[in-house]
């Protein structure tokens, strides 16, 4: 239990600088970074998604209906600060936790 406690805030100290080190870049190009994107529904020709990106200092999660003939519509939207979205990640979803990490260890190359 003490060994997985101790991965998990290395973990969290791990995301929390690249999430940081991916502010930066952003600033520089002014271009967000998409974080993950999550189809949860799709019908006919329009769906519903989560897109996650980050920004300058803060992560946004939008929950998107587009499609065919649909106008893109923002259902919700959550902002996080960047220090605190890795505790909320990892509590939401372990697997995306770590798909978060690999996405931006691989752009920041």
């Amino acid at each position: 239990m003490i060994k997985q406690i101790s991965l998990d805030a290395w973990q969290v100290a791990h995301l929390t600088k690249l999430l940081q080190q991916g502010s930066k870049i952003v600033k520089q190009t002014n271009r967000p970074i998409i974080l993950y994107r999550q189809t949860l529904e799709e019908s006919d020709e329009s769906y519903e998604e989560i897109v996650c990106s980050l920004t300058t200092d803060y992560i946004i999660e939008q929950l998107v209906i587009s499609g065919s003939v649909l106008v893109p519509t923002f259902r919700q939207q959550y902002v996080y600060k960047i220090t605190d979205y890795p505790q909320i990640i990892l509590k939401k979803s372990k697997e995306r936790f770590l798909n978060i990490i690999d996405t931006l260890e691989q752009q920041l190359k």
